[in-house]
């Protein structure tokens, strides 16, 4: 069985309930919840062997962090102690005509504040296939850009194929810093992940006859999208989500596979 291994920031997620408001709510839905750790879980619900790294305080609420992906069968041996804060982020759901909205309290968080020496690469991915991580990490500092380019040059040592899904977040880091990490980050890549805002957002590439924004999508294009990006770094395949946005409740999904 493939053993993957993911990288990211775990975080405390504070949710009003049902679809009301922040400033309606007197009680706040308390899960833990994160890009990679997400991926981790999903993987384990589909039976594979995933682990998940990332650095979380040695205190009750970052136990509590590291329990909630146990109980679905991640392994979180390699995850790191130390720091004294969880990353938080707000969300209000969405509904109807209006959209999600999500506040972020991740400041001097642990793994915002953690250092390459944290972590031996060369012990996580001792007989592990895969390694994946997201553009969300990265974004949260260059001594976190740092920790990601030690763990993928760990990875390519031990022959370890490398997963990267770009994931822009404008609210931690600019396009330009983006673009200069990323375009580091994914010389080491294999397969790249990306939707149509992320590959214009890091990298300045679109599809033609579609608007982002309006949730217009032309498939074909995505073609030329797809090519762009593995033309750039070499991706042995590239994996796109498209998404038609009718309204905070309502989207169309679809996705096409580049090789």
């Amino acid at each position: 069985m493939a053993k993957v291994v993911t990288f990211g920031e775990l975080m405390i997620r504070l949710q009003p309930y049902n679809y009301e408001r922040f400033v309606q709510a007197d009680h706040l839905e308390f899960s833990f919840g994160g890009g990679e750790a997400n991926v981790a879980v999903s993987l384990a619900n589909y039976g594979l062997d995933a682990a998940y790294v990332t650095k979380l305080p040695a205190h009750a609420i970052g136990q509590a962090a590291v329990n909630s992906l146990r109980r679905y069968g991640v392994d979180t041996s390699m995850i790191v102690r130390g720091g004294d804060r969880v990353g938080i982020y707000f969300n209000e759901k969405g509904a109807s005509q209006r959209g999600s909205v999500c506040i972020y309290d991740r400041a001097h968080s642990a793994i915002q504040e953690a250092s390459t020496a944290d972590f031996d690469w060369d012990k996580i991915f001792n007989g592990v296939d895969w390694f994946h991580f997201t553009g969300i990490t990265p974004a949260l500092g260059p001594n976190v850009v740092d920790i990601c380019r030690e763990a993928c040059k760990a990875a390519k040592a031990h022959g370890v194929k490398i997963s990267c899904d770009l994931n822009y977040r404008g609210k931690l880091w600019t396009r330009q810093q983006a673009r200069e990490a990323m375009t580091d980050l994914c010389q080491y890549v294999d397969v790249c992940i990306s939707n149509e805002e992320d590959a214009k957002d890091v990298f300045g590439i679109e599809a033609e006859a579609t608007d982002i924004y309006a949730g217009e999508i032309n498939h074909e294009g995505y073609k030329s999208v797809a090519k762009q990006l593995a033309d750039k770094f070499g991706f042995e395949k590239v994996a796109i989500t498209l998404r038609e946005s009718h309204s905070a409740s309502d989207n169309g999904w679809s996705a096409m596979l580049y090789d």
